[in-house]
């Protein structure tokens, strides 16, 4: 059958597909437009087979908390060109994939993925973009957070994203102490909350090190352990965020800035996650 503008027009507005490939997927379909839409979705499964191997690089972090703000969920959509990741429709499902994980609070990625957004899955949401866009596209970031008051912060470019969540906030709100922190993790990426939490490998790899280097600058070997330690409670300081200093006054670590602001709070747990 003749395949008309009009019908073409009308595939695109369903799926937001390519003009050409709108027209293709009708003249094989005959005309069906159902047909077309299953048609044009394998396209998009071909192309994400076919593209598996590149690299997603590029793309946006997403963050949403509840009203209370005491659950915050990230989600970080990746892609292969800046020129994408700018891109409304890919936004969009960024958000839409953001609020399906917020209300149904899947586990993990691969449970987020089975969900359904409307009448498809994520899976069948991301394949779909794929086909109308070219490009591989995956959620390479999926974090739920709990806490007392849980901050979002998202740092310019939407490349990175931080939720803090604080604790003994005194039942006020601390939003403006949380994005201070929240800022204070996106610049200088603590390696954990306090030394408490330092994996026992870092802490290995740190004392040899600081023993190294004290060989190499001659130090007598009894004094190699005292000296390493030394060594290893400046990385905490420089490495773990209660510790730090506060980049906007460095008279004071992070740990003193939050009691200052209202006695006892602490941060309870925090998430970053970059893209690239």
């Amino acid at each position: 059958m003749a395949i008309t503008a009009q019908d073409v027009n009308k595939l695109r507005k369903m799926t937001g597909a390519g003009m050409m490939d709108c027209k293709k997927a009708l003249t094989e379909s005959d005309g069906d437009f159902d047909k077309a839409v299953d048609i044009l979705r394998k396209k998009g499964q071909k192309v994400s087979a076919s593209r598996a191997d590149r690299e997603t690089s590029e793309g946006s972090v997403f963050i949403k908390t509840n009203e209370a703000n005491t659950e915050g969920v990230l989600i970080a959509l990746n892609c292969e060109t800046d020129f994408v990741a700018k891109n409304d429709g890919f936004l969009a499902l960024g958000n839409e994939i953001l609020e399906v994980a917020i209300n149904e609070n899947p586990e993990n990625i691969e449970a987020l993925m089975s969900l359904k957004a409307g009448d498809l899955t994520i899976a069948e949401k991301l394949t779909d973009m794929i086909g109308k866009i070219g490009e591989k596209l995956e959620i390479s970031a999926y974090v739920r957070m709990e806490a007392e008051q849980v901050v979002p912060y998202i740092h310019a470019g939407n490349k990175l994203g931080v939720m803090v969540g604080l604790a003994n906030t005194g039942g006020a709100d601390q939003t403006a102490a949380g994005k201070d922190v929240a800022m204070q993790i996106a610049a200088m990426n603590p390696i954990a909350l306090s030394k408490n939490e330092v994996p026992q490998e870092i802490i290995d790899r740190e004392l040899e090190i600081g023993k190294e280097q004290v060989r190499a600058e001659g130090k007598p070997e009894h004094m190699l352990e005292k000296i390493a330690q030394g060594k290893l409670n400046k990385f905490f300081a420089e490495n773990t965020l209660l510790s730090q200093k506060f980049v906007k006054d460095n008279s004071v670590t992070i740990e003193k800035y939050l009691d200052g602001v209202a006695k006892g709070m602490t941060v309870a747990k925090f998430e970053r996650v970059a893209i690239g």
